[in-house]
């Protein structure tokens, strides 16, 4: 899978969660501070959402310091759908109920060992057809 990850800084969180997906097999795109670029967050946000929504990337994890501001930044991409997640039940119900494709967590306050929990249900759950009429709204 291709899977955009973007950070307005590189921090221990991001360098593990940068590792446990090339561990998981994926392929990565690299957006902002981990991969060198300096960018302030609405740009690795607004970047990461254009990648995942145009179908250059499968799906994202994009990080700022509450995560909030990436979110919305991501969000304001037409085929984005950032969910800032803090838990791994978030993780779940976000893609299950929501079709979410990007993935944002706050560097403030996660772990690496709640950013693996968080991108395990990421990529072990998929939407809920009953959901369908609702994810359809979302467009």
């Amino acid at each position: 899978m291709r899977v955009a990850v973007g950070a307005d800084e590189q921090t221990p969180l991001t360098d593990a969660v940068v590792e446990n997906l090339r561990r998981r097999g994926h392929e990565l795109v690299i957006v902002g501070p981990p991969g060198g670029e300096d960018k302030q967050w609405a740009e690795v946000g607004h970047e990461v959402g254009a990648l995942v929504a145009s179908g250059s990337c499968d799906t994202a994890v994009l990080f700022c310091w509450t995560g909030t501001g990436a979110s919305i930044a991501a969000n304001k991409v037409r085929g984005a759908r950032a969910a800032l997640c803090t838990d791994a039940a978030t993780a779940a119900g976000a893609r299950r109920w929501n079709d979410a494709n990007v993935v944002v967590m706050g560097l403030r306050l996660t772990s690496p060992e709640v950013a693996r929990e968080v991108l395990d249900a990421w990529f072990s759950a998929e939407p809920d057809a009953s959901e369908a009429d609702n994810i359809a709204r979302l467009e």
